[in-house]
């Protein structure tokens, strides 16, 4: 039987599979994550920048109250948006996604971002995106990410987070992180999928004991609905002929040979569907395992693509 959660390093389990609340749409988001729920997931990934906290919460709160499930058998992950990166307003940030969430403490809080944009008051705008204050122009602060760090530090010690992490770093920035860190991080959320594999990142930061999340998954499928250039040119990888020879073989959806890519190698995965029987198909995905051969084949579609890149907001430099 294949391990289904992952040992952190702060002594928590986080799940292996889980639900990602990324373009969730607030009008049917509470339906979704109690639906999702009922089906068996216990991992939701959530973010402030995502804009559907309350109605995550909605759906969260319902099935505690509905009995389908516990408050600490659930993991909900958070993540602090750039415009909160200064220390005085990092607990600011926290404290209104507990409050949309309604929940006491988040199990894992990320840095979105390894950038720190202008601080933005929440009655002025939230989330605020790419909002700086002043229309559509970017504004930054100065501020180390050790600072936004050592605040997270604090708020574990409160009690209000029990596992912090981080989010799009790259090797270096995580090197430096952990110079000054007296919590280090536990978590590392990365896009990944075969056209973006990134291995000497996987292989050194789970060297390290830092468990790592893939998000988009299935590549420019994620993207598609965002009419995202690089995403309308780029060949889906649910019709590639190496991933539909893996599945076919192993009587498995090109999903789901996706994401077991990913979790056999101990990578947590956050796939989201509206669709009740792939739901279950995404859950349903460590019953199998996919060959050396397999894992070669699929090594062989890695051109670095990236689809989520910092340069394409405003030529921020974190991927160059």
């Amino acid at each position: 039987m294949a391990s289904t959660a992952i040992k952190l390093n702060s002594g928590h389990l986080m799940p292996l599979v889980g639900f990602g609340c990324w373009k969730v749409d607030n009008a049917t988001a509470a339906e979704q994550i109690y639906n999702a729920i009922k089906t068996g997931y216990r991992l939701f990934d959530g973010a402030e920048d995502y804009g559907n906290e309350k109605e995550v919460g909605e759906g969260i709160n319902k099935a505690i109250k509905d009995g389908l499930v516990k408050r600490e058998e659930l993991f909900i992950t958070s993540k602090l948006w750039n415009n909160f990166h200064d220390p005085k307003n990092v607990e600011t940030a926290l404290n209104r996604t507990l409050s949309d969430l309604k929940l006491d403490y988040v199990d894992l809080f990320l840095i979105h971002f390894p950038i720190a944009f202008k601080f933005v008051p929440l009655n002025e705008k939230y989330p605020p995106g790419f909002y700086c204050g002043d229309g559509d122009k970017f504004h930054y602060e100065d501020v180390p990410l050790l600072e936004t760090w050592k605040a997270l530090e604090k708020l574990v010690k409160a009690g209000k987070i029990k596992s912090i992490g981080i989010s799009n770093f790259t090797g270096a920035l995580i090197y430096d992180l952990l110079r000054g860190a007296e919590i280090p991080p536990a978590v590392l959320q990365i896009e990944h999928h075969p056209y973006l594999q990134q291995p000497r990142l996987v292989e050194w930061v789970q060297s390290k004991g830092i468990a790592i999340t893939a998000y988009s998954s299935f590549g420019p499928q994620s993207f598609l609905e965002l009419n995202h250039s690089k995403a309308l040119n780029t060949p889906t990888l649910f019709e590639h002929n190496t991933i539909i020879s893996i599945a076919e073989r192993v009587k498995k959806t090109p999903a789901q040979v996706l994401l077991r890519w990913a979790s056999q190698r101990n990578i947590a995965i956050i796939p989201k569907s509206n669709n009740p029987g792939r739901l279950l198909q995404n859950l349903e995905v460590n019953d199998f395992d996919l060959t050396k051969e397999d894992f070669e084949e699929i090594s062989k579609l890695d051109i670095g693509l990236r689809f989520n890149d910092p340069w394409d907001w405003d030529k921020i430099p974190i991927f160059v």
